[in-house]
């Protein structure tokens, strides 16, 4: 090898070595293709990534009367990543997320997943959370509107379990920058049902995930949705940002638009993909962990030591919730319809979270 290809080669390492250095411990764990994802979509720079968090930091004493209870770098670098790295943004996300929990007290208190409201939510399913990823990297979590039972779990306890799981969730790097998609399968929702969500506990689910919450959220897709869902829409829209109206699909019964956006091989059989039918239970064994045998007896600890387990075949018997309600969606020809009047709304996007 020649002196100049040994040069060249020394240049190569030296500027490996350092990219490398370049990457703080923040990003440690990331894929090279996340980190590059991360700089693309999100403009996230390693040199200046603890610079944007301080700024950030500094932000706070500008806001007195929120009580910031958690300020470490990796817990505001996701902040920073749910919106894409303007430090305002970032830190009028930040201030609400606390104000949010300060607001609503009841909400917040014993936020575990032994609280038997959260608990219970989690075994009916709600949510549910699949375990692989979509093809950019989202986690999918699902929700199977008619298994509601309003004499079983309140609507806030339901919105406590998710915004949990999403607490647990988060703790990802990963998830940080790909996000997370939410499909509702509204079969066999009744109108009785449908008449508990009023406007007042919409806002205050819409407060917590669109204006509150540090994630990136891809789509949430609407799957057989009834005519009054779509009257729901008049109740949520004065609360909705514009960017938030661009990104819930409502796909009807035919599950082809919803293929075109999510692909089938990351779905399961529900929603016409390929996967098995999804076990209810699945999320909340992940969650309660193997100390969990009944609802009456079961201590765990918050959800910031939570972490995946692996459990027997006796635990998920004992575990299995009752039969749930299963999609009545089928796999029609056509394509992605964008805004139309008429039957053709079935697909227009009315709401997402970001």
């Amino acid at each position: 090898m020649g002196p100049v290809s040994l040069l060249l080669k020394y240049q190569k390492l030296s500027n490996w070595k350092g990219d490398l250095a370049k990457m703080t411990h923040l990003q440690a764990g990331l894929s090279p293709e996340t980190i590059e994802k991360a700089r693309l979509e999100l403009n996230e720079n390693p040199d200046v990534l603890h610079q944007d968090i301080q700024q950030v930091r500094d932000m706070i004493i500008t806001r007195p009367d929120i009580g910031f209870l958690r300020t470490d770098d990796a817990f505001i670098l996701r902040f920073l990543r749910a919106r894409k790295f303007h430090q305002a943004d970032a830190f009028r996300l930040l201030a609400q997320y606390f104000q949010y929990r300060q607001l609503n007290l009841d909400m917040f208190k014993n936020f575990k997943a032994d609280d038997p409201g959260i608990k219970r939510a989690l075994i009916d399913g709600f949510p549910g959370v699949l375990e692989n990823r979509d093809h950019y990297g989202r986690k999918i979590l699902l929700l199977f509107a008619a298994n509601w039972d309003q004499s079983r779990n309140s609507f806030t306890d339901i919105l406590r379990a998710i915004l949990l799981s999403l607490e647990v969730l988060i703790e990802d790097p990963e998830l940080q920058i790909n996000g997370f998609i939410l499909i509702i399968d509204w079969s066999n929702f009744s109108f009785k049902q449908a008449s508990k969500l009023t406007p007042s506990i919409l806002k205050l689910a819409i407060e917590g995930l669109q204006d509150s919450f540090p994630a990136r959220f891809g789509g949430v897709h609407f799957v057989n949705q009834p005519w009054y869902i779509h009257a729901l829409y008049t109740l949520i829209k004065p609360f909705l940002k514009d960017k938030t109206r661009k990104r819930i699909f409502l796909h009807g019964n035919n599950l082809n638009s919803l293929h075109q956006l999510i692909h089938p091989e990351f779905l399961p059989s529900e929603f016409g993909g390929t996967l098995p039918p999804y076990d209810m239970g699945t999320w909340a064994r992940t969650l309660l962990g193997p100390d969990y045998s009944d609802e009456n007896d079961y201590t765990h600890t918050s959800y910031n030591a939570m972490h995946v387990k692996h459990t027997s075949s006796n635990l998920e018997r004992e575990c299995s919730p009752k039969p749930m309600k299963r999609s009545q969606s089928v796999v029609e020809a056509g394509t992605l319809k964008h805004e139309e009047k008429g039957e053709n709304e079935n697909t227009q996007p009315l709401l997402a979270l970001d």
